[in-house]
């Protein structure tokens, strides 16, 4: 005869073990793609300025960074991990930063919420621009 506290226990633990596996996605160093991932370190060299287009930019997912060029000769760099509930961007088009998982969108300029269901900002990363070479700072 099983003790029913030890079965609400197991179930109770298996429950939450199921749940945390079906979260994890948002909180490990693997991008969408299931590959391992290495944040970008001062001094790296992202993106070559010519990568990066005028009113758009490009994702370095491996990095988890965006680059954008919102006016020429003007770059920016935003955190690639959405606000609402982690997914890394897929798409940057139309002035936006785009989320596949919920259809948040992110100001090229300034990474400000365009569009829900993100309750903020994506975070600046600092970058230099030097010559022809964009570089975390």
């Amino acid at each position: 005869m099983t003790d029913s506290s030890t079965r609400r226990t197991v179930l109770v633990t298996g429950a939450a073990a199921a749940l945390t596996a079906g979260c994890s996605k948002y909180g490990d160093s693997n991008d969408s793609s299931g590959s391992s991932s290495v944040k970008a370190s001062g001094g790296q060299e992202l993106a070559k300025t010519s990568d990066i287009p005028v009113g758009g930019g490009k994702i370095l997912k491996a990095q988890k960074i965006v680059v954008t060029q919102p006016k020429k000769d003007e770059f920016k760099a935003f955190s690639a991990i959405c606000t609402h509930q982690g997914c890394t961007v897929s798409a940057v088009a139309n002035g936006t930063i785009n989320c596949p998982c919920h259809g948040s969108k992110f100001n090229i300029a300034d990474g400000s919420v365009a569009g829900g269901p993100a309750p903020k900002p994506l975070p600046a990363e600092q970058i230099e621009v030097e010559g022809n070479s964009i570089r975390l700072a």
